[in-house]
């Protein structure tokens, strides 16, 4: 699925949304200010969660390297983590998403089916439940009791 998605900030938007969990538009509208590459942690806003809940995530080194990535490929007069060379609106998001989805033979695949997968990632890892959810921003345990089969 991945090598299908182009451009490559595409790539980097369903690298992060695999290793952190989180809503698309959590991740599409990541800016700079919630980046903490010293301190290892990205701040969601409260105000950009769907619950209104702020999060701290820590980097683990997958999340590190998209986002080492996204430094590189970072634009001063571009607030936005992911823009596709300084287009903030990623307006072409769906289109590539969904001829991504065909050419990998995974029609109907979302963006959000990471979120689950982030989840049971974690918690196989050994992460406790309740830690997971918080990272992932899930509020109801249905989502990650499902993914302990």
């Amino acid at each position: 699925m991945r090598e299908h998605l182009t451009p490559a900030a595409y790539q980097d938007i369903l690298d992060f949304a695999y290793y952190s969990g989180w809503r698309r538009g959590e991740v599409i509208g990541l800016t700079w200010r919630e980046i903490d590459m010293a301190g290892s942690v990205i701040r969601l806003d409260p105000e950009r969660s769907k619950t209104r809940t702020g999060r701290l995530l820590p980097m683990s080194q997958p999340l590190k390297e998209v986002l080492q990535r996204r430094v590189a490929a970072r634009r001063l007069d571009c607030l936005m983590v992911f823009h596709d060379d300084g287009d903030e609106d990623m307006n072409d998001w769906w289109k590539a998403w969904k001829a991504a989805c065909k050419l990998a033979g995974l029609p109907g695949k979302k963006l959000h089916d990471c979120r689950r997968t982030a989840a049971r990632n974690m918690i196989r890892s050994g992460t406790p439940e309740r830690v997971a959810m918080q990272l992932t921003g899930h509020k109801t345990r249905s989502v990650s009791i499902a993914t302990t089969s």
